[in-house]
């Protein structure tokens, strides 16, 4: 039998999937949700217990430490599938070749080099290389109509991404950032499945961030799909088109950067047009809807794709929607009594306040109820976060 590793932050998901399959399955993962899986061969880096805090996730993920205790799992295995946190670049050439996914990222995962491959076939937001706070303050004058916005040239997840005006008091602290025209306007996804010979997008998807929420962020909180006058949740006219807009974009997209398996792109959709922000040379954080909305094993299509076939999706039978709550406060974990909640932590563990609490994920062939059954789970969780504070 061969041998897959799982690699990333969170592996609770894929792992689900990768059971099913027929293959031996090794993990690694950062977070260890007190419903993953536990196999033969895991290793999980932060360990809760009952009264002691997770932490600040920013703080303290190193995808480097993840791989160090990954070593012996990386020469033993036959496959890898680095999921978010981890970057095919982070592993030596040698052990690339094990990659089931894409595997040159280098101009995809530096947003500045990203932009300057697409800028001219694509409409996407004007960006800048800088070196310091002064250098972006600086071209931020220089164009007194456009707002800009400062994010890290590599990552993802909407973290340290921040609008910036001229009082704006920031140190890049060692890290490198991009300055990036501000595009106001509906965030929407595509899932592309690739392989050598063709790039089939296969669903795309309304992207929802704190900003959706009325919260000045732009985390990422989650998915609905598929996309439809109903769950883009705006006014958007000849919806057809704009499906085929994006189609025919994330499919060109993924053929320009000889993307592999399955992948992302994302995009702002305003009067302008429709922008290509980025895209994500992995498995998204659709992977869990898609499964729900279409009845198939995610984890089999990207292996197959990257074997050489694109596997016939059909259409869904459901909307999906999929939510993660960030905590409302600093809080102590006890059971709540929800049917579609995931990455739960375990029993007693402190979560940080703004830290990602669980996910809320959910099925149904009426988008309203849907929509109404996930956002009213998010308010029994937040109620129960509050309940169990610890910072009162």
């Amino acid at each position: 039998m061969e041998k897959l590793l799982l690699i990333g932050i969170d592996t609770r998901s894929m792992l689900n999937s990768a059971l099913k399959l027929d293959y031996e399955v090794y993990s690694t993962s950062y977070f260890s949700t007190s419903d993953t899986p536990i196999i033969k061969n895991q290793k999980i880096i932060l360990k809760e217990s009952d009264g002691e805090s997770c932490g600040e996730f920013e703080n303290q993920f190193d995808a480097k430490e993840i791989l160090d205790i990954s070593r012996d799992y990386i020469d033993e295995v036959d496959y890898i599938i680095p999921i978010s946190g981890i970057s095919p670049s982070d592993f030596s050439k040698n052990d690339r070749k094990k990659i089931l996914g894409s595997v040159d990222v280098a101009d995809i995962e530096d947003k500045y080099r990203f932009y300057k491959k697409i800028k001219d076939e694509f409409l996407t937001p004007a960006t800048f290389s800088v070196s310091d706070i002064g250098e972006a303050i600086e071209i931020n004058n220089s164009y007194p109509d456009i707002q800009f916005i400062l994010k890290p040239l590599q990552g993802s997840g909407g973290y340290d991404v921040n609008l910036l005006d001229n009082d704006y008091d920031f140190e890049f602290n060692g890290k490198e950032f991009i300055l990036q025209e501000y595009v106001s306007g509906i965030n929407l996804s595509s899932s592309v499945l690739a392989s050598k010979s063709e790039a089939k997008a296969i669903t795309h998807s309304r992207l929802l961030t704190m900003n959706d929420f009325g919260n000045d962020s732009f985390i990422y909180v989650g998915n609905i799909l598929p996309l439809t006058e109903k769950s883009i949740m705006g006014k958007v006219e000849k919806m057809d088109e704009l499906i085929a807009n994006m189609k025919d974009t994330s499919e060109s997209l993924a053929e320009k950067f000889n993307l592999m398996g399955s992948n992302g792109v994302d995009y702002i959709l305003n009067e302008k047009g429709l922008h290509v922000i980025e895209v994500n040379p992995r498995i998204q954080g659709t992977f869990e809807c898609v499964e729900k909305a279409y009845g198939i094993n995610m984890l089999e299509a990207h292996i197959k794709a990257c074997h050489g076939e694109i596997i016939e999706i059909g259409n869904p039978k459901y909307y999906a929607y999929k939510k993660i709550v960030y905590s409302p406060t600093r809080m102590k974990y006890s059971q709540i009594d929800l049917d579609n909640i995931y990455d739960l932590p375990h029993t007693g563990s402190i979560t940080e306040k703004d830290e990602p609490l669980l996910t809320i994920i959910d099925k149904s062939s009426d988008f309203e109820k849907l929509y109404e059954k996930v956002e009213s789970a998010s308010q029994i969780v937040d109620r129960a976060a509050r309940i169990n504070r610890l910072d009162a």
